[in-house]
């Protein structure tokens, strides 16, 4: 198999389906729901079509908008950080801590928040089966007041 780095700007080479690709990673960006995510593997950095895998950033002191990704399931991987709550069910009424070393799985259509209390940013690397930075995000704006 041939292993190609991608370089950036005009001497860029198009994803192929017959060679693998490396990238230095995509833009970093706010998502909807609040989080920072910076793309590894996606549509929009090698022409992923069923795949995204980046890092995903809870800033110190923040949480989530109430939502769901109502189309893809996600995992995590959380690599560093102290903890993070992670709210869920239909009323948001589960209440689970997660702690670098830990893995987390977000059914698809799963309502849910994630809380960081902490004073450190809550680092993790994130997998769903949804390419794009556009993902299938729905914010419940009215299940926002139940997380403390």
């Amino acid at each position: 198999m041939t292993m190609l780095k991608q370089p950036s700007g005009a001497d860029s080479v198009a994803p192929s389906d017959r060679k693998a690709v490396i990238v230095g990673g995509g833009e970093a960006y706010r998502a909807e729901q609040g989080s920072d995510y910076l793309p590894g593997i996606s549509a929009e950095t090698v022409g992923a079509k069923v795949l995204w895998l980046g890092v995903v950033t809870m800033p110190p002191g923040k949480r989530t908008k109430a939502h769901v990704h109502a189309r893809h399931e996600t995992a995590f991987y959380m690599l560093s950080g102290d903890e993070l709550e992670m709210w869920s069910g239909d009323e948001l009424q589960f209440r689970d801590v997660v702690h670098p070393g830990d893995y987390l799985y977000i059914p698809a259509n799963m309502l849910h928040v994630a809380v960081n209390r902490a004073s450190t940013p809550a680092i993790f690397i994130g997998a769903r089966n949804e390419p794009t930075a556009q993902e299938s995000v729905v914010l419940f704006p009215e299940m926002d007041e139940r997380i403390p």
